[in-house]
């Protein structure tokens, strides 16, 4: 293999690490936020939450060995993560419920584009596993789902009110 062709090979494999590690954070992020969402959810959409709850803690663990399996060190989990708006009630908790799955999705799209072969479709199925809840919690649906948090912020980049 060439000099250049071999960077590319190495440059393919940083960025697939890199977009590993992203998803891993996510998850991170996901499971701690599920335990709020535990917390705050009515006692009709707990079975749900946890359900999400355990989804989330696979996913993290598949994710810390893939990091193993591309020759990286996984991120640990933050002792705790900042929330985007408090929850204080049920109705709150399905909003942050929502939110997670829309930031997990963001990242597995990152992974799908970044990744091949059987990672590429585990990132897909999570990508879509992400949608369906998201849409299950919020209860209508986006587009393009991963993207949808992207476009809303260029544009309120653009605007001046991001």
């Amino acid at each position: 293999m060439s000099g250049s062709g071999r960077a590319r090979v190495e440059a393919k494999a940083s960025a697939e690490l890199k977009a590993v590690q992203a998803a891993l954070g996510a998850e991170h992020a996901a499971v701690y936020g599920y335990g709020v969402v535990g917390g705050r959810i009515i006692e009709a959409r707990r079975t749900e939450a946890r359900a999400a709850y355990d989804a989330h803690r696979a996913r993290r663990d598949e994710l810390t060995r893939d990091v193993r399996d591309l020759g990286g060190k996984p991120e640990p989990a933050a002792a705790a993560y900042a929330l985007p708006f408090p929850v204080t009630d049920s109705d709150s908790a399905v909003r942050l419920a929502a939110e997670l799955e829309d930031r997990v999705a963001g990242v597995y799209s990152d992974l799908v584009r970044a990744a091949d072969g059987g990672r590429r479709r585990a990132a897909a199925g999570a990508l879509r596993e992400a949608a369906v809840r998201a849409v299950r919690w919020r209860g209508e649906s986006v587009a393009f789902p991963g993207l949808a948090e992207r476009s809303a912020t260029s544009t309120a980049s653009a605007t001046g009110t991001g």
